[in-house]
């Protein structure tokens, strides 16, 4: 019995807010935002039925945490209302991909239809001869924040610094870039860049006592600690007397240890102390891998050898970050080691806060290597976390009674808002639809269901999502749901690469794979479509059917013949694909007697289990999928155990400790396609396929070298060939978000056209109208 690690996969808990916040940043004043007049604080529930040119639009959100910063943001829902009030250095197109001519704008095709984007900048990347990439912003002139103060490149150098600072603990991730010299200024030594990874490989190694002290202190002892609550909330649902009991089961080093007449603290204080510095041994237990936590030990190895290498004297301090440059009064530039083509995402994300706000200008000169703020201390950027200032198109105002209020910036370089107030308020997901329609809110994002979309096409009254009474706006989720297979608990003779093992998971594959019309119909409806690769189809990298080599997921029998014909029934179909799997079977080594199997090869089964989190009660969209193709399995002599338990973290632990055999759940995409942390034999945190294939390593590596989007995406096209040969990932579907909004109200014609996962509803806020 493993800790559960809470996973992205899980399609219930995924927050991808379809109003999420893509392409803004922070700015203000020194002061705070001055309070709005009365009659707009006054707005009450009944102010969206009203009309007029000062209607404000009031929108549903759900919950915030009133952390409205584009540093330190925690959800995407209080990311959306510090978007609102800011810019950002970069931003998207309808596609996903970075728009690099802002200043005079760029129009690109989309759906058939071209798209005019401006944004603050213009981005240059220069892939230079010594192996470096240089990113280079030139600023707008004519950009000021909501005060009247000009955007400058003091105000890009002083966010940089933000983010890049040692004592940045938002969720922003520009620190991962490889920046050259952000090291050393972190350590503020010229030792750090000086620290080989043969260096921290070999301290590691070693294991000298202070490592081990920093893995007992930094590691072992929060994550034991952790569990201790963990335990105590889910001992009774494995069978255990007591949380103590439960935890010395899990964890405990020594099988002799009592735990009698010992509190629970010094429980656990004790098995702390059994581990001392060996972290392997705790991945084992906690993750059943015992290389889970090395990128941890690296990162601890590395930190104390360049302290080590500091107190000895070594190295020169560092005032600054080397590859971080103010070229001009509106141009900056940032320079890193190698190339990655997903770098640029790192950018989309920077939001440009003023300096003269969230910083000190009296502690900010460039040349004199000072950066707004004192190095190392955060605390008065974080003192404006609550009340957010930019240059973006609205100015926050405040919050109270669960309703966020902003006042347009007539400044906003796009153009003034044509709506002057807008609202921003806390709704349950119950009363996203009933909202919109009694006049509560204006616009809402209810999830996206077959049940939702009923109810909307009742509304209307016309049977149609697009009524007098309800707009509906639909887009792909940014992810998608899948069923995988994990190649080292599935497979013929403990070899999980080999010919017979893939035979072995495309039997299983293609009779799941048949029943996903069905049941995503069934449980989705029009809110959900079935996908054939496993990438979403809101990437650019995604196949289309009318790509050449395009293929349905599993349609093809063990010889390389398709399995289908367009001229066959489903009932065809589903026995067409029976009839292959037990080819499939076949060629694994299982014995076929009279169309049934009666044994297993060295190493297979007749019977594998698939756990699937829905809630014990089957309210999971592959759900149907499971039970059709048991009842088809058992027809010839296999067995598939559907596993649904109540408590959706034994699936997480099982998953997480590489234990599963298989199990459905869903991924988060990202905009860029890297499949490093999914597929990448060497990724140890998310693949759980345990797919180690090096011609597949090699392609996610290749892809990473180019920004030639043509080329990637053929890169990819193999990477997912190569996984869908491998037989660890059935795709399933791709569902949909939505945005509903009353015509009634708004101003239909002025909504902002061709929205979609990566362009948000407010990307052309400034052009929405109320009736």
């Amino acid at each position: 019995m493993k800790k559960r690690i809470i996973s992205l996969m899980l399609a219930s808990v995924m927050v991808i807010s379809t109003l999420a916040a893509c392409g803004s940043s922070n700015t203000g004043t020194n002061e705070t935002p001055a309070e709005t007049p009365a009659a707009e604080t006054e707005a009450t529930d009944e102010s969206a039925a009203q009309t007029g040119s000062d209607t404000p639009l009031v929108v549903g959100y759900r919950d915030f945490s009133e952390k409205f910063s584009m540093f330190f943001s925690e959800t995407e829902y209080d990311k959306d209302v510090a978007a609102m009030t800011q810019v950002m250095l970069t931003d998207v197109d309808r596609s996903g991909a970075v728009v690099m001519n802002g200043i005079e704008g760029e129009t690109i095709n989309y759906g058939g239809t071209d798209y005019t984007y401006t944004g603050i900048a213009d981005t240059t990347v220069t892939q230079n001869d010594n192996d470096t990439t240089t990113y280079d912003f030139k600023l707008r002139d004519d950009i000021t924040f909501s005060d009247g103060e000009p955007l400058t490149a003091d105000d890009v150098i002083f966010n940089l610094y933000v983010y890049l600072d040692s004592a940045y603990d938002g969720f922003t991730t520009l620190n991962t870039l490889p920046i050259i010299g952000l090291k050393n200024y972190q350590a503020n030594s010229t030792a750090a860049d000086s620290v080989t990874a043969d260096d921290v490989a070999t301290y590691v190694e070693s294991m000298p006592e202070a490592l081990q002290t920093a893995v007992s202190e930094n590691i072992i002892a929060p994550t034991l600690t952790a569990e201790k609550d963990w335990c105590t909330e889910n001992y009774e649902a494995q069978g255990a007397a007591s949380a103590e009991e439960f935890f010395v089961a899990c964890y405990s080093t020594d099988d002799s240890y009592d735990i009698a007449g010992k509190d629970y603290d010094t429980i656990v204080s004790d098995v702390i102390a059994m581990y001392g510095g060996d972290y392997k041994t705790l991945g084992s237990n906690y993750a059943g891998d015992e290389a889970y936590f090395d990128a941890d030990v690296t990162s601890l190895a590395e930190k104390l050898l360049i302290e080590e290498k500091v107190a000895a004297g070594e190295g020169e301090e560092v005032p600054n970050i080397e590859g971080v440059k103010k070229l001009g009064d509106y141009e900056v530039s940032v320079t890193i080691n190698g190339f990655d083509a997903a770098a640029i995402y790192k950018f989309v994300e920077l939001g440009i806060a003023p300096l003269h706000y969230y910083g000190d200008k009296s502690q900010y000169n460039y040349d004199n290597n000072q950066f707004g703020f004192p190095r190392g201390d955060l605390s008065i950027v974080k003192e404006k976390t609550t009340t957010p200032m930019g240059a973006g198109p609205y100015k926050f105002v405040k919050y109270e009674n669960k309703v966020v209020y902003f006042e347009a910036n007539d400044t906003y370089f796009k153009s003034a808002p044509k709506i002057k107030n807008v609202q921003f308020k806390e709704s349950d997901e119950s009363d996203m639809i009933p909202g919109v329609q009694q006049g509560t809110v204006d616009l809402s994002n209810p999830d996206g269901s077959k049940k939702a979309f009923e109810q909307i096409a009742e509304i209307n009254g016309n049977g149609e999502l697009d009524g007098d009474v309800i707009m509906t706006d639909r887009v792909d989720n940014l992810g998608y749901g899948y069923i995988g297979i994990n190649a080292d608990t599935v497979n013929v003779g403990g070899e999980a690469s080999s010919e017979q093992s893939k035979d072995l998971r495309k039997a299983i594959a293609t009779v799941l794979s048949v029943y996903r019309d069905v049941s995503i119909d069934s449980y989705y409806g029009d809110a959900a479509s079935v996908i054939n690769y496993p990438i979403s189809n809101t990437s650019w990298a995604a196949p289309q059917k009318s790509d050449e080599g395009y293929q349905v997921a599993y349609s093809v029998d063990a010889e390389g013949n398709p399995i289908y014909t367009d001229s066959m029934s489903a009932e065809d179909k589903y026995d067409a694909a029976l009839q292959a799997a037990l080819g499939y079977f076949e060629a694994a080594g299982y014995t076929v007697t009279d169309g049934k199997l009666t044994a297993a090869p060295a190493g297979a089964k007749l019977t594998y289990e698939i756990i699937i989190g829905g809630d014990g009660k089957g309210d999971h969209p592959s759900f149907a999928i499971l039970t059709d193709a048991k009842a088809a399995f058992e027809t010839i002599g296999f067995t598939l155990e559907i596993n649904d338990p109540t408590d959706t973290n034994i699936m997480w632990d099982k998953t997480n400790a590489r234990t599963q055999e298989l199990w459905a759940a869903a991924w988060q995409a990202e905009p860029d396609p890297d499949m490093y942390q999914t597929y990448h034999s060497e990724s140890t945190a998310s693949n759980y396929y345990q797919i180690a294939d090096p011609d597949l390593d090699a392609y996610i590596m290749d892809a990473r070298t180019s920004s030639d989007q043509g080329y990637r995406k053929s890169i990819y096209k193999e990477c997912l060939n190569i996984i869908m040969d491998w037989a660890v990932e059935i795709p399933v579907y791709q569902r949909q978000n939505c945005i509903i909004y009353s015509p009634e109200r708004i101003n239909a014609d002025t909504f902002t056209p061709g929205v979609t996962t990566y362009y948000k509803w407010w990307k052309e806020i400034e052009n929405l109208e109320m009736k």
